[in-house]
Order: structure tokens, then C-alpha cells, then sequence
């Protein structure tokens, strides 16, 4: 008996958090970091290879260009970065409530019920919605070792994300050190070729590594990934992608997200703690955050950018600019919340604020159905329009989703107390069907 009245206390007090308990500002900026995360996302999405080297496909001179130096200031990695720091920014919000109504080790259940959910999301939606840059999958995975963290002290989420951080920088240094050590050794080799020189093994070893390393996708392999995404049938298109798939779950998972990924969730946790994102601080504050991301981002990017157009997208070159990746990602993302929080706290365009909260509310919904929409509008079975937009065109694309995406999260919550994806959620994450329907 006692049992059973403890699992009725469950279901009747650990609920999912009501329309009333929402935090605006929260909801206002996570809208936006979702709406803006296509913005990179689509390079991905509708063109072979060329997510951050548009020389490959999709044009890089004119317009293209200009798209690709203004997402490479702007918005390669900030974006991410920004939904990242609220996704932990979550984690507090929703385990300091759960705790607040007494839920003791019933909060840990939900929590990675909730996290292991997530997990087989992202899984559906890389190999069936076929989305292989999925965010969910890797959030899911590192999500699992937050929990731990939700009553550590603001100083020790920021330590903590420092290492991490420092961590990703040195093995991007290591990085570029390696693809500088075998440009130096391929030129000495091809010298000594060039002058009549019967290379060794080892010598020969060291010319290929270096005609690997600076040798991009040639035309064959841009037709053939082109070719595999334009089959009508859309199983054929699925296995095609398999081996991507794989690699963006294992080696890039390992290899980049926790120091990507992890850092800038405990950094949101600590932002929800400073009640940075509650739309509390100062107008002064969030404008010093502005001028100090912006001022010391923006130049690192401007740096980057520059070395790796000056050696025309050269793989060392873009080793060399990766070195201050997390430096420049970090202060321009710090630059976008000041900014943000700025628009938030001023009430300017509030239609539009209303939308964002509400894309903000639906971001699962709207973070899947948008992938689902690309696969059908670059695929073979569907619209067949991969490759075929250069880069300025793919933000056609953009501007669609969004236009809809404004206008359809509104409508859907009239109706509707969650997404669709949302509602899936809790109903798993709480074992019981949860009410979607607004009753009026």
C-alpha cells in the first residue's frame, strides 16, 4: 500500500512545468538560437562537403562568398553554442523544481529518463529523419553527466567548462602542428623528387600524406555523395548515409563535443544560477557582455577568417584558424545573449517576441520537423534538390522555415499546450499520457 500511495503522489505532484511557470526570457532566446541554427545547419543539409569550405560546392566567389564570411563571423558555432548554454541553463531549471516539490531521488529518475529519451530521439532522427548533424544525440550523451553538477557552486561550473575548454584548444593546436609537419615534410619530399631523387618508402609515405591532406573532395567523390542523396528511393538514401552517420556519432562525438558541447552546458548552468538569463541583470550589464563578446570575438573571427581566405580554404591554413575556435566561439556567443537579453528586456516588436517565445516552447518540434522538412525538399524523393543551390540560395530555404515556423508555433499553442515532439516527451519522460489539448 505504501508503495502504491507514494506512485500516486508521483503522478499527481512531479509534473511537466505549466504554461504559468515558464520563464519568458528563456523561451524568447531559445527561439532564436533555434531559428538561428539553420543558418549554418543548411549548408550541411543542401550542399556535398561544403558545410564550412564553400570552394568545394555551392560557389565561393560574389555573393556565396559574402554568405560564408558573415556565417563564419557571425554564426559558425555561436548558434549552437547559444542553445547549448540553454540546455544547461534546463537542467537547473528543471531538477531545482522537481527538488523544490520534494521529489528526492524520484528527480534523478526523471532526469535521465528524460535524457535517455532525448537520446533515441537524436538516433530517430539522424538515420530515419536523416539528419546526420544532429544536436540531440550528443546533448543526450553529455547530458548524462550533468546531473551531478546541479548544486555545484557558480565557480566550479566555470572552472569546470574552463578545462574543458582549454582541453578542446590545445587539441586543436596539436591539430594544426600535425598538418604543418606534413605540409613541411610532402614540400621537402616533392623537392627532392623534383630533382631526380629516388624517394624511400618512408619518403613516399610522407609525399602521399601530404597530397592527402591538401587534395579536397574531388569531383568524383562531390557526384557520387550528390548521386547518393538523389535516389528516389528513400531507403537507398538511408544506407547511403549510414557510414556518415556513424562517423558523426563516434569519432566527431569523441573527438569535438565534449569540449564543444559539455563546456558551454555548464556554462549555461552557471548563467541560470546568475539569473543571467531570467532577464534580471542591468541593462549595463548585458550591454558590457555585448561590447566585450563582440569586441574580443568578432576580432578573433575576423583573424580566422582572414587567414583562411588569404590561403584560399588551404588545410593548414584552416588548422592555423581553428587554433583560436573556441576563444572567438565563445566571446561572439557571450556578444549574442547581451544582445539578445537586450531586445528582450526592452519590449521592442513585442509580435514578434511573442513568436520567438513560441518557437522557443516548440523548439523539439520545430528542431525535427525542420530536418524532416530538408530531407524532403533536398532528396531524391522528394523535391531532388541537393547540390543544386549554391550557398546565398539555400537561404530561400531558411527564410521559408522561418516564416512558417513564426507563424505556425503561435497557432499550434492556441490549440495546443505543447509540440507534438514535446508532448512524446513527457508523456515518456512521466509514464503517462499528458494532457495536449487546451480545454476551454
Amino acid at each position: 500500500m505504501k508503495t502504491k500511495k507514494h506512485q500516486m503522489s508521483q503522478e499527481t505532484t512531479f509534473k511537466p512545468t505549466v504554461q504559468e511557470d515558464r520563464i519568458n526570457s528563456l523561451d524568447v532566446i531559445r527561439g532564436i538560437a533555434l531559428l538561428g541554427i539553420l543558418l549554418m545547419n543548411i549548408n550541411g543539409m543542401g550542399l556535398p562537403f561544403a558545410y564550412g569550405d564553400p570552394s568545394i560546392a555551392g560557389g565561393a566567389e560574389g555573393l556565396n562568398l559574402k554568405v560564408w564570411i558573415i556565417n563564419n563571423m557571425l554564426f559558425e558555432g555561436t548558434m549552437r553554442g547559444l542553445f547549448t548554454l540553454l540546455f544547461g541553463a534546463s537542467v537547473i531549471l528543471l531538477t531545482s523544481r522537481l527538488e523544490k516539490k520534494g521529489a528526492g531521488i524520484a528527480a534523478a529518475d526523471i532526469y535521465y529518463r528524460r535524457t535517455l529519451w532525448l537520446l533515441l530521439f537524436g538516433i530517430i532522427n539522424v538515420y530515419i529523419f536523416l539528419w546526420q548533424g544532429d544536436i540531440l544525440y550528443p546533448y543526450a550523451l553529455l547530458g548524462l553527466t550533468l546531473f551531478p553538477f546541479r548544486n555545484a557552486s557558480v565557480k566550479t561550473l566555470f572552472s569546470s567548462a574552463g578545462v574543458l575548454l582549454l582541453c578542446g584548444s590545445l587539441w586543436y593546436v596539436s591539430d594544426y602542428h600535425k598538418a604543418k609537419e606534413v605540409q613541411d615534410a610532402g614540400v621537402e619530399m616533392q623537392a627532392l623528387k623534383d630533382k631526380g631523387t629516388t624517394l624511400s618508402k618512408k619518403q613516399e609515405t610522407k609525399l602521399e600524406a601530404w597530397t592527402d591532406q591538401k587534395t579536397k573532395h574531388t569531383a568524383e567523390e562531390i557526384n557520387e555523395n550528390i548521386a547518393d542523396r538523389l535516389q528516389s528511393n528513400y531507403f537507398n538514401v538511408m544506407l547511403a548515409k549510414v557510414k556518415q552517420n556513424q562517423i558523426m556519432q563516434t569519432y566527431v562525438m569523441y573527438r569535438y563535443w565534449p569540449w564543444d558541447i559539455l563546456s558551454f552546458m555548464l556554462i549555461g548552468m552557471a548563467f541560470f544560477k546568475l539569473r543571467i538569463f531570467h532577464a534580471e541583470k542591468s541593462n549595463k550589464f548585458y550591454f558590457i557582455m555585448l561590447l566585450v563578446g563582440y569586441g574580443v570575438g568578432l576580432t578573433v573571427n575576423y583573424l580566422e577568417t582572414q587567414i583562411i581566405l588569404d590561403s584560399n580554404f588551404n588545410a593548414v591554413s584552416i588548422a592555423k584558424a581553428d587554433q583560436s575556435y573556441d576563444l572567438g566561439r565563445l566571446f561572439t556567443t557571450l556578444g549574442h545573449v547581451g544582445l539578445f537579453m537586450l531586445f528582450i528586456k526592452s519590449g521592442i516588436l513585442g509580435f514578434l517576441q511573442k513568436a520567438l517565445a513560441a518557437v522557443g516552447k516548440t523548439t523539439l518540434s520545430n528542431y525535427l520537423l525542420t530536418a524532416i522538412g530538408t530531407t524532403i525538399i533536398f532528396y531524391g524523393f522528394g523535391f531532388g534538390l541537393y547540390g543544386k543551390l549554391q550557398r546565398f540560395e539555400l537561404y530561400y530555404v531558411v527564410a521559408g522555415f522561418w516564416v512558417f515556423q513564426l507563424i505556425a508555433s503561435p497557432l499550434w499553442l492556441k490549440y495546443f499546450k505543447y509540440g507534438p515532439f514535446e508532448w512524446l516527451w513527457r508523456s515518456l519522460t512521466y509514464q503517462k499520457w499528458q494532457d495536449l489539448k487546451i480545454k476551454k
